[in-house]
């Protein structure tokens, strides 16, 4: 049986928490997760919801109209999600496959709750792995001079396909505003944690040049400020003197795959909440 997600942000103030459960307890439903958070800053309210719909006296379509007056009442903006929804997932990519080889085996396990519809890449190298998963390929060779065409041709074909979430899985890409303003906060990017410091092709050889002590990695929402949206996850591990640049580069792509792997499971989850350039990530 499926279980309703009430995610909500509204202004601080008295009896929120008390409404919100006495509506799930008034409708004979039985509360599953709460978690709350207030950002005394902003005076902020924040509060992810879930209660089983087992024996729930509002039907499943109606349960959004039924607490309208609510979120009226309390000025939230918020999100009503259910357990039972699969979201279809498009992950991009380019000649680095760690993380995606990854992502696509947590979801084989059912680790990862989605439906993974295709996999988009401006190389040919991925097609293996997609016949592999038995998953849709589409290469884009994108150039300076077919840009903009080729990301029109991506949007038609994920609108189309009813895309809920991309995922990049080291698509190294830059994204056009008008890209992103198509899919906002539904995009999740993965990067090592040599960035500013050691940007372009081999930040693995100029660390170890400069002999760095911790590497990790950034998971975070894609917006128009390149690699400054809200970010959802991040982790380090130490290194020495002893590492050698094959070892960063390994140590790099494990933290990458655990931290963007984390960052997609709590968006499958409906987990996070996106406010000021941050993000609140309930328990």
């Amino acid at each position: 049986m499926s279980n309703a997600i009430f995610t909500i942000s509204c202004p601080d103030q008295k009896g929120i928490t008390a409404s919100l459960t006495n509506f799930v307890y008034q409708n004979n439903g039985n509360i599953i997760h709460a978690d709350q958070h207030i950002d005394p800053q902003t005076n902020t309210f924040f509060m992810r919801l879930e209660w089983a719909l087992h024996d729930f006296a509002i039907k499943r379509a109606d349960i959004a109209s039924a607490i309208q007056p609510l979120a009226q009442k309390f000025k939230m903006q918020w999100n009503l999600n259910f357990t039972d929804h699969r979201p279809r997932v498009a992950i991009f990519v380019s000649k680095n496959l760690h993380c995606l080889h990854d992502l696509l085996f947590r979801i084989h396990l059912n680790q990862l709750p989605c439906e993974p519809v295709m996999i988009i890449s401006n190389h040919p190298l991925a097609q293996t792995v997609a016949k592999q998963f038995d998953i849709k390929f589409l290469e884009f060779v994108v150039l300076k001079e077919n840009k903009t065409a080729k990301e029109k041709d991506q949007i038609k074909i994920l609108k189309e396909n009813q895309i809920d979430l991309i995922i990049l899985a080291r698509y190294m890409q830059i994204l056009s505003p008008q890209f992103i303003a198509q899919f906002p906060f539904k995009i999740i990017n993965i990067h090592h944690s040599f960035l500013p410091a050691f940007i372009g092709a081999n930040p693995y050889a100029k660390a170890y040049q400069k002999g760095v002590k911790i590497i990790g990695a950034t998971s975070h929402y894609v917006t128009e400020q390149l690699d400054e949206g809200p970010i959802i996850e991040q982790d380090i591990i130490r290194v020495s003197h002893r590492d050698t640049i094959v070892d960063l580069q390994r140590k790099s792509e494990d933290l990458e795959r655990l931290v963007l792997s984390r960052a997609v499971l709590w968006h499958l989850e409906n987990k996070i909440l996106v406010y000021n350039n941050k993000t609140v990530i309930f328990d």
